[in-house]
């Protein structure tokens, strides 16, 4: 059995189970897994902490205390910046053109609007959307 961290396209999260992750992938396709709150069945994978290394290599512990969770909100914020170009408005375009073989495929980051995120969806290219503090995406922030 493998537990993953789901959440639905209007971002609540929730947990399922599975025999393996094909199992996963084909209950997904199926629209067979939908959200406990809303029923929506465009769900993705989250990142779990039981997948992310520490700076040790080890896992960080499963504590729930919110100081754990904003120290890897912002390790996480922190990989981000360091390793996605930031297209800022021009995220969906970016993404469209990768998809479609115009441009090389790369990690990008930036901002999208509700229409633009359906477009993609519409065209099956996956995103992960995460908040980010008023500093981390403010352009002109230093």
């Amino acid at each position: 059995m493998i537990a993953y961290d789901l959440q639905c396209c209007n971002g609540h999260r929730f947990e399922g189970w599975f025999e393996d992750s094909r199992s996963f992938d084909r209950q997904k396709k199926q629209g067979l897994i939908a959200c406990p709150i809303c029923e929506e069945t465009a769900v993705s994978k989250m990142p779990s902490t039981f997948a992310i290394k520490g700076a040790s290599g080890t896992v960080p512990p499963k504590s729930g205390a919110k100081g754990d969770l904003a120290v890897l909100s912002q390790q996480i914020a922190d990989y981000v910046e360091k390793n996605f170009d930031n297209v800022g408005a021009d995220f969906a375009r970016e993404a469209l053109k990768m998809h479609y073989g115009v441009s090389e495929p790369r990690n990008i980051r930036g901002f999208s609007t509700s229409t633009e995120e359906a477009t993609l969806k519409a065209e099956g290219i996956s995103f992960f959307k995460f908040p980010v503090s008023s500093e981390s995406s403010d352009p002109d922030a230093s």
